[in-house]
């Protein structure tokens, strides 16, 4: 091998990695706004949206699904700030026009849904999934649908033998003590971006983001409510995504 053809290579190797290290820099670095669900993140799919590695590995999950004659469809995926305002004010508005006290609406919101700013469908990682070959229930959303002879339980088993061959896992989990968000069969994260975006989004000072937002109900947001909410609702998930 002569001398121009190793500086050929050893240019073009250098390109590459550095054009793969810029790459791994962009999909797993966000910016503040971006974790808090503020930014402007560029998304990909129909119907859902999910940042492009996590919708690549998606489609090719939804592929091999097929093959078993199982369509997987999605729910819900990328939330912005703004969308998970509302689905909290419709909540909060709601629970209150039932007589709950601010404390015990809080309560009862957070058993499946995030305050607004702290959720995981915020960095465009997470989607809620469900089978669209079959007759639909009237909630799709219930854990009663995925287990047993649910409409969703084959969808199911066949996640839990494949998602992680995809990099998905649940991310809330029915492991026994586990506490925080209730048990969701439906919610899947893409590990190889969402670990990383959580340890970055574990250094952000959420008490002040929070009570900055001026949130319906963040009177109750003290100290000692933030601190239980992110270590109860945040990070008590599935280990394989911590």
């Amino acid at each position: 091998m002569n001398r121009k053809t190793v500086i050929k290579q050893t240019i073009l190797i250098t390109i590459i990695l550095i054009s793969f290290f810029q790459f791994s820099h962009a999909q797993t670095t966000l910016s503040q706004e971006e974790l808090i669900g503020k930014g402007n993140p560029e998304l990909f799919g129909d119907g859902y949206k999910l940042r492009e590695a996590a919708y690549l590995s998606f489609k090719k999950m939804q592929a091999e699904a097929l093959k078993s004659n199982i369509k997987i469809g999605a729910v819900s995926s990328y939330r912005s700030f703004s969308h998970q305002k509302r689905i909290w004010e419709r909540k909060f508005n709601s629970n209150k026009s039932n007589g709950l006290s601010t404390t015990e609406n809080i309560k009862k919101i957070i058993e499946y849904s995030t305050i607004p700013g702290t959720s995981r469908h915020h960095w465009g990682t997470d989607i809620d999934i469900y089978q669209t070959n079959v007759k639909q229930p009237r909630g799709l959303l219930l854990e009663s649908n995925f287990h047993n002879n649910g409409a969703f339980c084959k969808l199911k088993e066949w996640m839990d033998v494949h998602a992680e061959d995809f990099g998905f896992h649940l991310a809330y989990t029915d492991l026994p003590n586990r506490k925080g968000f209730k048990y969701e069969p439906w919610h899947y994260s893409y590990k190889p971006l969402s670990s990383q975006y959580l340890k970055d989004y574990k250094k952000l000072d959420i008490a002040n983001i929070l009570k900055n937002d001026k949130l319906l109900g963040s009177e109750e947001f003290s100290n000692n409510f933030i601190t239980n909410y992110t270590e109860e609702n945040i990070l008590d998930i599935n280990p394989e995504l911590l």
